[in-house]
């Protein structure tokens, strides 16, 4: 395993960030494609042994169980201080809007959940998950500044936002002198580059590590064609996601199996080879063994320039979908830019 300093933190992580959206209750069949804790502590463990020190989870995963499981088998197999732990929170709901709980309270709340939840009394990492529309920017910054302060975050991140709201955040933190954000979690991958306009290369010039989800595109960047799991079979948002551009992303995905079979490896460590030559970790989700073996040893493949070339040169633009797509309709509507179905004259 490789390390990296994520971004301008002292935070020192792998490569590879293990994922654990897939661990947790099921929710009595709502997910079908979660594990139970006794494999989820297979593959954590598992994932320590090969050098993953990285763990990413949240607060709404499977209503908590993935942090709890976390938190459990973290606590067996690793000592605290050499893990880096992040989890995340969401937007406030309506019924605490209603009931006057401040962006700063809901903070408090949901932090203090999470670290019941991984029985820590901190994390590395404190992520935004989506940005709150109904919030006002400095309750959150405030709240986020006070739980660092706390010694409950080490760090701030944000995940799912465009670079103009990250460079709005960041801006009014160091006005304000409040913790920034060192790090975003946004959607990338060898089939939706959308983040290469405006965020990656904002975050080159800020030294903002990136640490994308969906490195491998929910598992279609690890399928040679006409191979299939329950994942893509059973997963609405990832088909959401990636559903409609099947046919543009075919050409690509066909590359990068022939480059697999060329260097005698898996299209997963093609595709996260592909990946770590843009970001600082990305987030690879695992729920069988195999899963994180192969992130990891993706990170000992050097693809040349001209593979990395090969890759790319069959790209065409993609629509906004799922969160970022909410995200771009929320700021327009706040922003009087338009209203669904009809603009505003």
């Amino acid at each position: 395993m490789k390390y990296i300093k994520l971004g301008k933190s002292d935070l020192n992580v792998s490569r590879i960030c293990m994922g654990c959206m897939g661990f947790g209750d099921s929710q009595n069949g709502q997910h079908s494609w979660t594990i139970d804790e006794t494999h989820s502590r297979k593959i954590i463990r598992r994932g320590l042994e090969l050098g993953v020190n990285f763990f990413d989870t949240a607060i709404s995963y499977q209503s908590g169980t993935s942090e709890q499981y976390v938190g459990r088998a973290l606590r067996d197999f690793a000592k605290r201080d050499e893990v880096v732990v992040t989890t995340k929170f969401l937007p406030r709901t309506n019924e605490e809007i209603t009931e006057g709980i401040s962006g700063q309270e809901h903070i408090h709340r949901m932090l203090d959940k999470s670290l019941q939840n991984l029985r820590m009394d901190y994390v590395d990492l404190y992520i935004y998950h989506m940005w709150d529309h109904q919030t006002p920017l400095y309750d959150i910054m405030e709240g986020l500044n006070n739980a660092v302060k706390a010694g409950k975050a080490r760090y701030i991140g944000i995940s799912n936002c465009f670079a103009w709201q990250l460079c709005k955040a960041n801006d009014l933190a160091e006005q304000e002198g409040f913790a920034k954000f060192v790090s975003v979690q946004g959607h990338y991958n060898l089939i939706f580059r959308e983040e290469e306009r405006e965020m990656a290369p904002f975050c080159r010039e800020e030294n903002i590590a990136m640490t994308p989800y969906s490195a491998l595109a929910g598992g279609r960047l690890s399928k040679h064609p006409g191979e299939t799991s329950k994942r893509l079979q059973e997963d609405s948002y990832a088909q959401l996601k990636y559903g409609a551009a099947h046919d543009q992303d075919a050409p690509i995905l066909a590359r990068v199996a022939e480059l697999a079979d060329r260097h005698g490896v898996s299209m997963t460590e093609i595709s996260l080879a592909w990946l770590l030559t843009k970001v600082t970790a990305p987030v690879v989700g695992a729920t069988k063994l195999y899963h994180i073996e192969g992130a990891a040893k993706a990170v000992n493949l050097n693809l040349t320039v001209e593979e990395c070339a090969y890759l790319e040169e069959l790209y065409t633009p993609h629509p906004l979908v799922g969160v970022m797509a909410q995200n771009t309709i929320a700021a327009a509507k706040k922003q009087h830019v338009w209203s669904i179905g009809n603009p505003i004259i």
